[in-house]
């Protein structure tokens, strides 16, 4: 097995029905944060981590997303010919070249890791990574980029993993740890939304992945877990039951959860106001609401 990272699964077959009436004609995940898609955002993240295979397990109704990353040579055209470089430019970065990308379908919804499984056979015998494009992670350094340096200092599987509050860790896939490095962790166990008060920590894995192909064979026996669904997480448990190494990586960024409508709002505030042509009327728009409210008390 080499332990170069060039393939990416992007899990994007579930409906959104958090976001309907929108979700209704567009996928989520082309619902925009500022002016970008939230694909593209996962996407640009992979790219920078030396990504070159990108594999979209999709599901009906998707069909916008793969319209998404085609050419659109008229578009093109007219803004070369209004001399509009700069946008031409933002455009031209969202297309994928021919061969880079392939779709897959999930046929039902059977939990994240039946979506991974079924890019099984792109992946063959290599390491590859896993992104989820709800969570949006604001990073100096992207967060798959920070994981696909340590996964080559240290192979094996590693899991995206932050602190958070003990009473939202039941929401979450949580970590045992068995040793705690710093930025890196060994894992002993983990547990798929624990009952309140019984997770192991409060160290919750998020959506970013770096798995060896040995867990494509452990989903193969399509076991249900949580929610009557084939878990990711028990996939990669298992290969702590064999003696594999499973390791937390605490990146360096904030993550949003933008599968929540809270924390898309949080998120296009935050990346709003990281904009330099945006920030000052955004913050002033802020300023102003929260006088406003401080007016009202």
């Amino acid at each position: 097995m080499k332990n170069k990272i060039t393939k990416a699964i992007f899990p994007v077959a579930g409906m959104g029905t958090r976001f309907l009436p929108a979700t209704k004609s567009i996928p989520k995940e082309i619902m925009t944060l500022v002016d970008r898609p939230l694909i593209q955002y996962a996407i640009d993240e992979a790219r920078a981590a030396g990504i070159k295979e990108f594999i979209f397990v999709t599901s009906r109704g998707k069909g916008a997303l793969e319209d998404y990353f085609d050419h659109a040579p008229q578009l093109e055209s007219e803004l070369r010919r209004k001399g509009k470089d700069e946008i031409l430019e933002i455009v031209k970065n969202t297309n994928m070249d021919s061969g880079a990308i392939a779709y897959i379908r999930q046929h039902k919804p059977l939990g994240l890791g039946h979506a991974v499984w079924c890019a099984r056979r792109l992946i063959g015998n290599e390491p590859f990574a896993v992104l989820l494009p709800d969570d949006i992670i604001a990073a100096e350094k992207p967060c798959l980029q920070q994981m696909v340096e340590a996964f080559e200092e240290r192979p094996g599987n590693m899991v995206a993993a932050m602190e958070v509050p003990p009473e939202k860790a039941s929401s979450y896939g949580v970590l045992d740890i068995k040793e705690d490095h710093g930025s890196m962790v060994s894992v002993k166990g983990m547990v798929e939304k624990p009952k309140q008060g019984e997770a192991p920590s409060n160290l919750a894995v998020i959506g970013r992945y770096v798995l060896t192909p040995q867990v494509l064979k452990n989903l193969s026996r399509k076991e249900q877990g949580a929610g009557g669904e084939i878990q990711l997480t028990d996939a990669i448990a298992h290969e702590i039951t064999e003696g594999r190494d499973v390791y937390g990586f605490r990146f360096r960024g904030q993550r949003f959860d933008c599968g929540s409508k809270s924390g898309y709002l949080q998120a296009t505030v935050s990346f709003g106001l990281s904009r330099d042509e945006l920030r000052d009327d955004l913050m002033d728009y802020l300023r102003e609401v929260v006088n406003m409210e401080k007016a009202a008390e």
